[in-house]
């Protein structure tokens, strides 16, 4: 899928599909999720509509053993030797202007 020709609500429209359709996958109905997760039932039906908070899609995914697709959610960002040699063991705080 290109998300990049998506607008923002319908990535957040398609991530929300996808939670249902994993809940679904594992015939777990939204009152049982919200009170596997401490949510109310009404915070899964948002979640599934694409209108969660961060910390509740990672419950989510925590009870719906799904925890491993946030590696394909956003990628590790990872520093090359050569940059790790001219930061001298200084880790960048913030961005600079360039």
């Amino acid at each position: 899928m290109d998300f990049t020709i998506m607008t923002d609500n319908a990535i957040c429209k398609e991530l929300g599909s996808r939670l249902k359709a994993m809940r679904l996958r594992q015939n777990i109905t939204q009152k049982k999720l919200a009170e596997k997760v401490g949510l109310s039932e009404t915070a899964i039906k948002h979640a599934e509509q694409g209108r969660t908070k961060l910390f509740s899609l990672i419950l989510l995914l925590r009870e719906l053993n799904a925890l491993d697709e946030l590696d394909n959610f956003i990628k590790p960002v990872t520093i090359s030797p050569i940059q790790l040699a001219k930061l001298q063991g200084k880790q960048p705080k913030r961005a600079r202007h360039s």
